[in-house]
């Protein structure tokens, strides 16, 4: 593991303006807060899971890191350097060379494929955009490909209605993979298909990463895939990262409230087993007005009235492990003058 994270995210923020229109002019009303300063590394050749609930900002995350959609202010650094810098320089070279370090796999496979072109096509596209391949190499690269994700060569000449669902997201791993990319945004891959082809989606990615040292951020709500991948998870909340540790420290002992209830929802696959759910109350508040103070109070049960006017800060509770919650900072508080 090297010294320096590939990725670190600092003071992220992605805001989407709400207009109102007019006759003749639109009038910007108010922001939707997708995502609120986040801060975060993954090291080079791990996985870094994030997740939460739906719509809390984890893909707007996902895309802001790319430039697929700018943040709105932040720094994302890559190996030490500013990507942003390379954006705004709008060098076509240099930024199609970042482009080529990191790619993205889309969550359905279904959409993300062109339905006129034949899987050869489409994974022998980003050859001819990026040339890093001699043109005689093309379709060596192409079997190499799909031999490395599971597939066969026969299957170049398939259009993607012919396919399986986790066929075709193999498809789009081996498309991602034609530029020999370092490291690889997983959106939610798996979460359209069927229990059983989940669990080799997610053993071909780990497969990968041992074969060829990729460093993934995979994003998800299903915990029992960002534990069976990750080295390192997040759990986002409404824009906000409310807690950051290991994978195993995190399901061993989860802090804070909203982790333990993620946890706590996850199906235990024995029948005769019997758990009691925690089950949050109310729904995700709008982003385009949340609340004061801690984002999560009006669904915690352990809320106090601080909670309601000052915003928890990530604070550091054990090796590795932050949370964002006023309990646990007045814990260290407390302990620090005893």
């Amino acid at each position: 593991m090297s010294e320096r994270p590939f990725l670190e995210v600092k003071n992220l923020v992605k805001y989407f303006p709400i207009s109102s229109r007019g006759v003749f002019f639109k009038k910007q009303v108010g922001v939707i807060h997708a995502v609120d300063g986040l801060n975060f590394s993954v090291d080079k050749g791990t996985t870094f899971g994030l997740v939460g609930e739906s719509g809390c900002g984890k893909t707007s995350t996902a895309k802001a890191i790319l430039y697929l959609d700018p943040p709105t202010s932040g720094h994302i650094y890559v190996e030490g350097e500013a990507i942003g810098d390379i954006f705004k320089s709008k060098s076509r070279k240099e930024i199609l060379k970042l482009r080529r370090k990191m790619q993205y796999v889309f969550q359905n496979p279904y959409a993300s494929l062109d339905p006129r072109m034949t899987v050869a096509g489409i994974i022998m596209e980003p050859l001819m955009i990026h040339k890093h391949v001699p043109k005689n190499k093309w379709h060596d690269k192409l079997y190499e490909l799909l031999e490395l994700v599971g597939l066969e060569e026969y299957h170049a000449e398939r259009y993607p209605h012919e396919f399986s669902g986790g066929q075709r997201q193999r498809i789009c791993i081996a498309r991602a993979l034609a530029v020999e990319p370092e490291f690889l945004i997983a959106d939610e891959p798996v979460s359209s298909l069927d229990v059983s082809i989940r669990a080799q989606i997610l053993n071909l990615l780990g497969e990968l990463q041992d074969r060829i040292g990729l460093t993934y951020l995979y994003i998800s709500h299903d915990l029992s895939s960002v534990r069976q991948i990750s080295h390192r998870v997040a759990v986002m909340y409404l824009g906000e990262i409310v807690e950051l540790a290991d994978t195993d420290d995190l399901f061993k002992e989860p802090l804070h409230p909203y982790t333990r209830a993620l946890i706590q929802a996850v199906p235990i696959p024995d029948p005769k087993t019997k758990r009691m759910k925690s089950m949050l109350p109310g729904e995700v508040p709008s982003p385009i007005n949340p609340p004061s103070g801690c984002r999560f109070h009006p669904r915690c049960s352990e809320a106090k009235p601080e909670c309601r006017k000052r915003t928890p800060k990530l604070v550091q509770v054990g090796p590795n492990h932050l949370v964002a919650c006023h309990k646990y900072r007045l814990n260290i508080h407390m302990c620090a003058h005893v």
